[in-house]
């Protein structure tokens, strides 16, 4: 019996009931709070990825016993919900801040006479962008999440840019209806196109020549040939230039029916 509850008080991470035994949580920080915690799981898995990520490694991170911080997230899914949490209120702060860099020629001058909801959902798409290229190990969670959570048990910060967007598809006039297939339209293009550019091509990064450093020779030229030939375009990210002329061509697309 001793030795059951001693594994059970071992295991970090399963069900997400509270441990019953009250652990420190006084860390080498000072004393820990959640929006800590959440800090130093985003840190950890920007530099080792979500593989290394644990309750047990995370007080690790803090100097507090695991169990000290099941009273801040109480299972290792909701530590992955607070990683999504975290990202979104990075967002907010983005929006914020106000403006940011604008987009490339083209797609600013399409902008320039754009109505005040059409911009402001390319400076959403913008602040998401750059928030998930600064911590590409967290952002497949924006999808991986929202397939697991159900829209009501979302963290606040999610649903609050749920509502930024509705809000200003509001503004535009539109029924719920298409709203709502707005809403879908441009949430898939953004995580869609965010995915793509995060998305690993490069087989060497320490080899000089573009060709072994994407591994074409490891692609059969037989069997794929338009695969190897295209492969050098496909490596190259689109940039946020090309997230506005998606989005402007998705835009329109709704506008003209």
């Amino acid at each position: 019996m001793a030795k059951d509850q001693a594994k059970a008080r071992e295991k970090d991470e399963g069900s997400g009931a509270r441990p019953a035994r009250r652990a420190s949580d006084r860390g080498r920080y000072g004393r820990l709070n959640r929006e800590r915690v959440l800090a130093s799981a985003l840190e950890l898995v920007d530099r080792e990825g979500l593989s290394a990520l644990s309750m047990r490694r995370l007080g690790t991170e803090l100097g507090v016993e695991a169990m000290a911080l099941y009273r801040y997230a109480a299972s290792k899914d909701a530590l992955l919900d607070g990683l999504v949490e975290a990202l979104y209120l990075e967002l907010e702060e983005r929006l914020a801040a106000g403006p940011g860099p604008g987009p490339g020629a083209t797609a600013a001058e399409a902008q320039a006479h754009a109505p005040a909801w059409r911009a402001e959902l390319h400076r959403i798409a913008r602040a998401t962008y750059e928030v998930c290229l600064a911590h590409p190990q967290v952002m497949p969670l924006l999808s991986t999440r929202m397939l697991a959570v159900p829209l009501a048990r979302r963290p606040t910060a999610v649903l609050r840019d749920h509502e930024r967007v509705l809000v200003l598809l509001r503004e535009a006039e539109l029924d719920d209806d298409r709203a709502a297939a707005v809403f879908q339209a441009f949430t898939a293009w953004l995580l869609g196109y965010v995915s793509v550019e995060l998305r690993a091509m490069v087989d060497n990064p320490d080899e000089p020549d573009p060709a072994f450093r994407l591994g074409l020779h490891r692609i059969s030229a037989q069997e794929l040939p338009r695969l190897r030939e295209t492969a050098a375009a496909l490596a190259e990210r689109g940039g946020p230039e090309a997230l506005a002329a998606g989005l402007d061509a998705l835009l329109d697309r709704f506008a003209r029916e």
